[in-house]
């Protein structure tokens, strides 16, 4: 287990804990918001304790919830990105996997894949790309788009979780 290195969870009052983790999940603080009204305790001053705590308010959301979850993730190499309008985290998250520096011809192929999945599952395609680069990523869409609608949606949440652990690692 790993302990946070900069705060502890179980100190913080209602809105210094939703501050400090309303971002975890992509502009959704209703998950910081409903796991801090389930209590806090010495426990979740260990990160993978908490984050556990923190998916399964995912988990345990309805579908449209989730759903608009899912939605709040920007399309990889999409246009958030080129208008500079992602959040921080996203923008670190993207440009680990170098996809700023993508050529003319994968810029074109991303927004071909955004266009198509979204079309396909009615929902942006999600991935935890730290430790990937553009090509893995691309294989991953283009394998992907082959997945059922409920294959997706699952993958797509489980995807989001180890985004949340990710980010909670590097507070």
């Amino acid at each position: 287990m790993t302990a946070f290195h900069t705060l502890k969870p179980s100190t913080l009052g209602r809105e210094a804990f939703i501050e400090a983790f309303a971002d975890i999940y992509e502009h959704s603080p209703w998950v910081a918001e409903a796991l801090f009204e389930q209590g806090i305790t010495a426990a979740d001053e260990q990160i993978e304790h908490l984050h556990a705590r923190m998916a399964q308010v995912l988990l345990d959301a309805d579908p449209a919830r989730q759903l608009a979850l899912i939605n709040a993730h920007p399309d990889l190499a999409g246009k958030a990105a080129v208008r500079g309008e992602l959040t921080a985290a996203s923008s670190a998250e993207q440009a680990g996997a170098g996809i700023q520096d993508c050529s003319a011809e994968e810029f074109e192929r991303f927004q071909y894949l955004n266009h198509s999945y979204k079309s396909r599952f009615g929902f942006v395609f999600i991935m935890a790309v730290k430790g990937s680069d553009r090509q893995r990523i691309l294989a991953a869409f283009e394998e992907r788009l082959h997945n059922t609608p409920e294959q997706e949606f699952a993958r797509a949440i489980a995807e989001i979780n180890k985004i949340a652990l990710l980010r909670l690692l590097a507070l």
